[in-house]
């Protein structure tokens, strides 16, 4: 033993070195600003006592001096609601969460152990990019490519809890959900690199804070503060890793004072998602970006589903392309890791004009209608009202395109346009203008006589009947 006391002294004196963080003073100032510091969002993200540190000795130097704490990068493994994840989290406290050589080499080997284990990964932002006293080695360790290699793999979260730039910020955008506090803001180059470059000068927040995101598109949803972003990314998660408690069948009696059956009636479709999930289980997606569709994750039956609804409330559903290329990305998130399917189609279509032509509305409805189309989890498709033209393919109207369960509701009009509109546009006169109008109107009862749906529904037994198309597919892989 006493051969060891030196080596076990110094090991332990380094470790609390590589635990220090950036001292009293950097930690006080973080504390005041009402932000976790980088242990304590480690140890809010995974169940109590489960976290288990890689590297902190890392970018020690060979002599006995003392290194940047951890070289500004937490990074470990834990049970987050008792299965195992990983995560990076930049301590601003060290280096203003600088990215050091041994920084980048953890980035790399938690994306490497994602990848090979199968295991989520999240991070938490809040640094000031690639360190400019970086000494990289060749070939440098590419966590990005690494990122870029788990799209699809895992679940990647990523949380911005303060200003993040350059290379650190390149997170955000590779990961599948992406949650900003008021604090957190993501850029290419910081302000003064901006005024620098192109003389404009900006705060941190107009430059890319969360006002900015959530209308951009790069981040999905909206926190508090850091403990409730936290535990968003654990409440997200959770969706991917195993079902939730069972709740069973109950017809929707309040649904038809929410839904009402004329289609020119515009009506907001989270209350009654919120009725037809599992108790307290909705989580909206990208809820301020794209709103003509609501991309939400929910437990039907306690079983976890992704969910793509038309938003009659913003602009009576026509689907545009911010709304597209969300639906998009979340269809393809989703089907990845094995989430069941559920549209509720209530739309005109895909938005005209010239503002969407400009904005690439062919293009994003055609990835929207792809993404769909490729999907080989369960489909299920419902027709709330409406569905007309490209409109109803990309909300997965088409019949027999691998749907476990296609249904409408009674008072349902579908077409290649509606008829007001179409009827004009076609130059028809006043005779066969009423006669399209019938036959849109008659919709479900001239389809389901021709089994385009499996079935009409009684609004009521919305979630009953998803809940039977849900056990159709228990014996898949």
């Amino acid at each position: 033993m006493s051969d060891w006391a030196p080596i076990l002294a110094e090991l332990e004196r380094r470790r609390a070195a590589g635990r220090a963080m950036g001292g009293v003073e950097r930690l006080a100032a973080q504390h005041h600003a009402g932000k976790l510091d980088a242990r304590q969002r480690a140890a809010a993200l995974f169940d109590l006592g489960t976290f288990v540190e890689l590297g902190t000795l890392a970018g020690a130097p060979g002599d006995c001096g003392l290194p940047p704490a951890a070289d500004g990068m937490i990074a470990g493994s834990g049970l987050i609601n008792g299965r195992p994840a990983l995560c990076g989290i930049e301590d601003f406290t060290v280096l203003a969460g600088s990215i050091g050589d041994a920084g980048a080499s953890k980035r790399r080997r938690l994306t490497d152990l994602a990848l090979q284990e199968r295991l989520p990964l999240v991070f938490m932002l809040e640094g000031a990019g690639h360190r400019l006293t970086n000494h990289h080695a060749i070939p440098a360790p590419g966590d990005l490519q690494g990122l870029a290699d788990l799209s699809g793999q895992v679940p990647m979260v990523c949380l911005v809890l303060g200003p993040s730039a350059g290379h650190g910020a390149l997170t955000a955008p590779l990961s599948d959900f992406v949650v900003m506090t008021p604090a957190g803001s993501l850029f290419v180059a910081g302000p003064p690199i901006v005024k620098a470059a192109i003389g404009e000068t900006v705060t941190k927040e107009q430059l890319g804070g969360p006002e900015v995101h959530l209308q951009s598109g790069v981040a999905h949803n909206l926190a508090e503060d850091d403990a409730a972003a936290i535990a968003l990314a654990r409440r997200y998660l959770g969706y991917f890793t195993g079902p939730g408690e069972p709740e069973g069948e109950r017809l929707l009696d309040t649904v038809l004072d929410l839904i009402p059956p004329d289609p020119r009636v515009p009506f907001a479709v989270q209350p009654v998602l919120e009725l037809l999930a599992d108790k307290g289980s909705l989580l909206e997606v990208q809820p301020r970006y794209g709103g003509a569709l609501c991309t939400a994750l929910a437990r039907l039956g306690g079983r976890s589903v992704a969910i793509i609804a038309s938003n009659p409330a913003v602009n009576a559903g026509s689907i545009d392309a911010a709304a597209a290329q969300k639906a998009a990305a979340f269809i393809t998130t989703a089907s990845a890791h094995g989430l069941p399917l559920v549209f509720l189609a209530d739309t005109p279509g895909v938005m005209p004009g010239t503002a969407s032509e400009r904005a690439g509305m062919l293009r994003h409805a055609a990835r929207m209608f792809a993404a769909q189309h490729a999907a080989r989890v369960p489909k299920l498709h419902v027709t709330l009202r409406k569905a007309f033209g490209f409109g109803s393919s990309i909300m997965a109207m088409n019949p027999f395109d691998n749907q476990t369960l296609s249904i409408a509701f009674p008072a349902i009009s579908l077409g290649a346009m509606p008829a007001a509109s179409g009827a004009a546009a076609a130059g028809l006169d006043a005779e066969a203008a009423a006669r399209a109008l019938a036959e849109q109107t008659a919709s479900a009862w001239n389809l389901s006589g021709k089994l385009a749906y499996d079935e009409v529904i009684d609004p009521r037994e919305l979630r009953n009947a998803l809940l039977a198309g849900l056990r159709l597919t228990t014996t898949r892989d």
